[in-house]
């Protein structure tokens, strides 16, 4: 069973979420919060697989909340709910450790399959969304030199299979595909994966992507 958490200052949002997972089997809303002080204060409490969490709330908004639940000792995986289409403000949210985002008007059974995603450790991004954010919203303007190094820096710490792994990601290309494309097994991507995350100190593969993005332009490390 997936526990949930759901944070929106908007009771007919939480209702109707609420009456959505309350016909899936495998997923449970353990709690509910108006602003992201409670998130915080329940998901110590409840310590909930997945929090969905409104980016604008009173108190404590989304943006701010998302590295103080990260920070707890049972950290949950972050969904970013909106009502409005990517800005600056889901990226903020992704590069400070949100496993993806939702818009409000997405179907239940995609929400639900976007729960049952994050929980599994993936991203609720689909390749395509990866890449809309990344060019139009992450960076609408090239990379600061300062920036693009910092980003180079951080992918130098990857073996050369980690590195190809590391792109594949940034494509937003799932397990699957980067198996297919690297000629590896699943479990071997997943368990690059796995040492590119703590390698380069992030917590989900949409920050990756951004960091991937931000190295753009520099070449392969060791100048191939």
């Amino acid at each position: 069973m997936i526990r949930v958490l759901l944070a929106d200052d908007d009771p007919l949002v939480r209702m109707g979420l609420r009456l959505m997972f309350g016909s899936v089997d495998d997923i449970t809303i353990v709690a509910e919060a108006a602003d992201g002080e409670q998130a915080v204060a329940l998901a110590r409490e409840h310590a909930p697989d997945v929090v969905l969490l409104d980016i604008r709330m009173p108190v404590l908004d989304g943006l701010a909340a998302t590295p103080v639940l990260l920070a707890l000792p049972k950290s949950p995986a972050i969904v970013i709910l909106t009502t409005f289409n990517p800005d600056e403000y889901v990226v903020r949210a992704l590069r400070a450790g949100a496993a993806g985002f939702l818009l409000k008007d997405t179907p239940p059974t995609e929400i639900a399959a976007a729960v049952r995603r994050v929980a599994a450790g993936e991203p609720v991004l689909s390749p395509a969304v990866t890449q809309q954010l990344i060019a139009r919203v992450a960076a609408p303007a090239e990379p600061a030199t300062d920036s693009r190094a910092a980003a180079r820096a951080r992918l130098e710490r990857l073996a050369a299979r980690e590195y190809d792994v590391a792109l594949a990601v940034g494509e937003g290309r799932t397990n699957a595909e980067i198996a297919a494309r690297l000629y590896m097994s699943v479990p071997t991507v997943k368990a690059h994966v796995s040492s590119i995350l703590a390698k380069l100190n992030v917590t989900n593969r949409v920050q990756v992507a951004l960091i991937v993005h931000d190295a753009k332009g520099l070449g392969r490390p060791g100048g191939e």
